[in-house]
């Protein structure tokens, strides 16, 4: 296996695979719009034809919503599941983009040369990039040097409702030695990372009812109890001084990093001034001691998405509301239990409740943290794999937000994700003018190829 003459193709063949990934860019597979069921079914069909054509055994399958596609290739005693997603987000606001979302090209900028497009970098570009990976290699050797399955899903966009029950009944042919996941980011420009950390995320939406009616504030107001009051009395006492979270038992199963992770998330020099200066912002306000990477990656979070209640119109109304309303979210960490929390905070915010307040909540979801053994050797193989290709060398970081099709492998088939990825943060997932660097996309390919060499 020569993976010398395996870059060499990778590089002569860019322009290529440009022309691929520009076609399936083409495909307008927005999954959440019923108008766009065709183009979904479109994307599914164009990705059946282009795994047929490196040789793997693929199928289109039917769910209720949209179709996955699963495909076969390669013989050997190691065997590594690929998961991405076709369908992208939807493009609105369309006036904001500077030209059509599925008319990608090629664009230089100030920064070097991107992608422009929907789905560029959310998930198509990075898709595609094992997809030119596994080519090169089959077109220099004949042959992959493992067996691969591809699992490509068409509803992650619109919270892949046919997803969990299409896995529990295809989980062995999801059990695998690895699953790679391309579908996170490089720490910066020179630094590509393997993400180890996923955060779990509840949701939680309450109301407090004082009086049976809005009230006038002159006739009433010092004898009535204000909701927002109370409101604003629960919400500050969610946290103490020092920025820890005040729900009794919340920081249960939430472990510290090791040293060396500690050491490691150091070295990678991250500006927690420039971080926060970019939105304005200088000093950080999570829990004090701890940095702004712990914060964002090892730390569980309770944060206020929303509060609202009285008149909240144009002028001045003089009304003592009859509700107040709030919604808040709890980022976990480690083996923190979500249903527990939700059980603990409810309990908190009754008894926290004046008499005339009631409360009524409404939860939003409760997904649990991930966190990703990496003991096996296939982590430390990856990450030097990585570290060949790129400036700097490669990290294991955390992520702030979460990835549940992580978390599903895990518990559905047993099989342990690996999450790498060759995103950037500029590059406008799920906004207008979206787009993939042009650096990502070639040395994306480049890397799985020696990724593919170092497990197998």
């Amino acid at each position: 296996m020569s993976l010398d003459a395996v870059l060499a193709r990778i590089d002569a063949d860019l322009d290529a695979a440009l022309d691929r990934l520009m076609a399936l860019l083409r495909i307008p597979s927005i999954s959440t719009d019923p108008a766009f069921k065709a183009d979904c079914d479109r994307a599914a069909d164009w990705l059946v034809a282009d795994l047929a054509s490196l040789g793997a055994d693929v199928r289109k399958c039917p769910t209720p919503g949209h179709p996955m596609v699963m495909g076969t290739i390669g013989e050997g005693a190691r065997h590594f599941l690929f998961y991405g997603h076709y369908d992208v987000q939807p493009v609105d606001p369309l006036n904001l983009w500077h030209r059509d979302p599925f008319d990608p090209e090629v664009q230089d900028t100030p920064k070097g040369r991107v992608i422009r497009g929907r789905g560029a970098a959310d998930d198509k570009g990075q898709l595609m990039t094992f997809v030119e990976a596994c080519r090169a290699w089959i077109a220099v050797n004949g042959s992959l040097p493992c067996r691969i399955t591809f699992f490509l899903e068409g509803e992650e966009e619109s919270g892949s409702p046919s997803l969990v029950p299409f896995m529990e009944a295809h989980k062995d042919a999801l059990k695998a030695d690895l699953a790679l996941i391309c579908d996170t980011g490089l720490f910066d420009s020179r630094v590509p990372a393997i993400t180890t950390m996923l955060r779990g995320l509840l949701g939680e939406e309450f109301t407090i009812t004082g009086p049976d009616k809005d009230l006038h504030s002159g006739m009433y107001g010092g004898a009535a109890m204000n909701p927002i009051r109370v409101m604003a009395r629960v919400i500050a006492a969610l946290h103490d001084e020092t920025g820890r979270i005040t729900v009794p038992g919340f920081y249960d199963g939430v472990p510290e990093i090791s040293n060396a992770l500690r050491a490691q998330w150091e070295g990678l020099g991250f500006d927690a001034g420039a971080f926060l200066g970019d939105v304005g912002l200088s000093v950080p306000a999570g829990e004090a001691g701890r940095s702004a990477l712990e914060m964002i990656w090892s730390r569980p979070t309770c944060e206020v998405n929303g509060i609202w209640g009285g008149y909240t119109g144009d002028g001045f109304k003089t009304v003592l509301p009859s509700k107040a309303h709030a919604k808040i979210s709890f980022r976990l960490v480690g083996q923190q239990d979500p249903l527990a929390i939700r059980e603990s905070f409810r309990k908190m915010v009754r008894d926290l409740l004046p008499p005339d307040c009631s409360v009524e909540f409404h939860g939003h979801g409760a997904s649990k943290a991930g966190q990703f053994d990496t003991s096996d050797p296939a982590f430390e193989a990856a990450r030097r794999a990585l570290s060949d290709e790129w400036p700097d060398t490669a990290a294991y970081i955390g992520c702030g937000g979460s990835i549940p099709i992580a978390g599903h492998f895990l518990n559905i088939a047993g099989t342990t994700p690996m999450l790498i990825g060759f995103g950037k943060d500029d590059d406008q997932i799920h906004s207008p003018n979206e787009k993939y660097d042009l650096e990502s996309f070639h040395k994306g390919i480049r890397s799985w190829a020696r990724i593919l060499q170092a497990l197998s």
